[in-house]
């Protein structure tokens, strides 16, 4: 179940036998800008938060994020991170039957093995460049009692319109859509693209992640959100005190920061498109490599010679520089990678040293 996740500086560095910090991780799907200025500074000085027991219920950062995002905090629930949402939802809400909109993250169908719970798979395809055919989800919908969806999506990057989704959401009242919009703040507009103020749907709960834009992974934050009815039933399942103290402290800080945070979203949306359009223009004609479209902060990309992903993946990490290999999400092979974007000059690397192992296997071939 935590096998196959990006981020696994440790294991690169340990067989280079070098430290990790000489690991560039471009596997992991975060800011390449990191945490907000004064943020980690922040977190310092509130060091001694760790010497006491967190709020129990974390109530003083849903209220936060109450005022942050203008909702109701009878809502919103506050988690360990939305993944540990992906496992609560399933037994919480007793589901039974689960469609999965892939190729997707690998733990809305751990989750659904980990209880038990049939799932089934609806895939979009290199053909539709990985863009969801919502008619056919709508056919099979009522079929299920619960569909999932990411939105932009990992590791496809691709984004559905706002409007597409309200039309397939209010078509099937009778199902529960749980939407993951995790990639959505590196996404231009995303503020009238997300489903954060939602109050029509009461089949729709949102998953909202903390850790990618602000690049705080470690601390485990996430919120859910949706009709006070399903946020009862998930929180019955919610363990006091999980949410630690430092991360309660951190993210409230955030939260209450709105016109500092605002043009650091700015500012990140801007750079993830200039570097985004840079990287993909640079490997737009190399032999043996197609890049699919993205709408955020990585790019998905499929080998088209007889070069594998984990032999990419072996001679970019022997240049101390970890990518992504994509053979393990259902609905790819073993010829998919991704690349997540840091600087110019961190993006300009990964692309001479994929050009190089795309040629000496050109070569071979």
């Amino acid at each position: 179940m935590i096998i196959g996740h990006g981020g696994n500086v440790k294991a690169l560095a340990k067989r280079l036998c070098c430290p990790t910090e000489e690991i560039v991780d471009m596997s992991s799907n975060l800011n390449p800008l990191g945490p907000p200025k004064g943020f980690e500074a922040y977190l310092r000085d509130n060091i001694k938060e760790i010497e006491s027991l967190p709020e129990v219920d974390a109530m003083g950062l849903i209220q936060a994020f109450s005022k942050a995002k203008n909702i109701d905090p009878s809502r919103i629930a506050a988690g360990n991170g939305t993944t540990w949402f992906i496992y609560t939802i399933i037994p919480a809400l007793k589901l039974k039957k689960v469609l999965i909109c892939g190729p997707a993250y690998s733990d809305y169908k751990d989750a659904c093995i980990m209880h038990d719970v049939k799932y089934t798979f609806v895939h979009s395809d290199e053909d539709s460049l990985f863009v969801h055919d919502l008619n056919r989800i709508s056919d099979m919908a009522d079929n299920f009692d619960t569909i999932f969806i990411c939105n932009p999506n990992n590791p496809t990057a691709g984004l559905i319109a706002k409007e597409d989704l309200v039309r397939l959401i209010k078509k099937h009242p009778e199902t529960l859509f749980v939407v993951d919009e995790s990639y959505l703040p590196f996404v231009h507009g995303a503020e009238e693209l997300s489903f954060i103020n939602n109050t029509e749907l009461a089949n729709l709960i949102l998953l909202s992640s903390m850790s990618k834009i602000f690049t705080i992974p470690g601390l485990r934050t996430g919120f859910l959100t949706g009709d006070s009815k399903i946020i009862n039933r998930v929180m019955n399942y919610s363990q006091p005190w999980s949410i630690n103290a430092l991360a309660q402290k951190g993210v409230i800080y955030l939260l209450e920061r709105k016109e500092e945070v605002k043009p650091f979203l700015e500012k990140t949306r801007q750079f993830i498109k200039e570097e985004r359009d840079i990287f993909s223009n640079n490997l737009r004609h190399s032999y043996g490599i197609t890049l699919f479209p993205s709408q955020t902060s990585f790019v998905l990309a499929k080998l088209t010679g007889k070069l594998k992903a984990d032999d990419l993946c072996q001679y970019i990490g022997d240049q101390k520089i970890l990518i992504r290999d994509c053979s393990n999400f259902h609905g790819l092979s073993d010829k998919f990678v991704r690349f997540s974007l840091k600087t110019q000059d961190l993006n300009n690397r990964l692309v001479n040293f994929i050009k190089q192992a795309l040629e000496h296997n050109n070569k071979l071939d």
